[in-house]
């Protein structure tokens, strides 16, 4: 007796579970935010504070590179203002994938310039995240922020910050 295989149609997934390019480009982010926060993690635990700025950059990003991800250090950054143009007029630490930037720091305490500076670089340069990280703090969570301008909030998020809490199913 022989037994044949069974041919299924494909189906196309149910209305819900279509994904838009915003939602998978915001997946996106939000997956190349958390690798960037899970590097810089590893590195001060390894190292800790207490190093230059640009000596954690250097690391981050190799970090980020051996992770699969392009990342240019000390990018500078062309833009145009009523009828100016200033080439080269900021430059950010590190730019991840053209989507990312991260602004490192290495000191006791995030002045709040620094948020504003962050923000001001996602305006310039037209992207939706940022991530502010102060090396210098006693852990990675206490010096870190992130930065956001005009992202659609993400359902799959691990960072839950300024957001409704999640309602959640009680426990029969």
């Amino acid at each position: 007796m022989q037994f044949l295989p069974i041919k299924r149609k494909k189906s196309k997934p149910p209305r819900e579970a279509q994904t838009s390019s915003t939602q998978i480009q915001m997946r996106h982010v939000d997956q190349i935010t958390n690798d960037i926060i899970h590097a810089a993690i590893d590195i001060h635990r390894n190292l800790g504070p207490g190093l230059l700025e640009s000596v954690y950059e250097s690391i981050l990003q190799r970090q980020l590179e051996r992770r699969g991800y392009h990342a240019e250090r000390q990018k500078p950054v062309s833009f145009d203002y009523e009828g100016l143009h200033f080439d080269g007029g900021l430059f950010v630490d590190l730019l991840v994938e053209q989507q990312v930037v991260v602004e490192l720091k290495s000191v006791e305490r995030l002045a709040p310039v620094y948020g504003k500076q962050l923000l001001t670089y996602l305006r310039v340069m037209k992207l939706p995240v940022g991530l502010l990280i102060n090396f210098g703090a006693p852990t990675i969570q206490e010096g870190l922020k992130r930065i956001v301008h005009r992202l659609p909030v993400s359902p799959e998020s691990l960072l839950r910050v300024n957001q409704p809490p999640t309602p959640r199913t009680p426990i029969p």
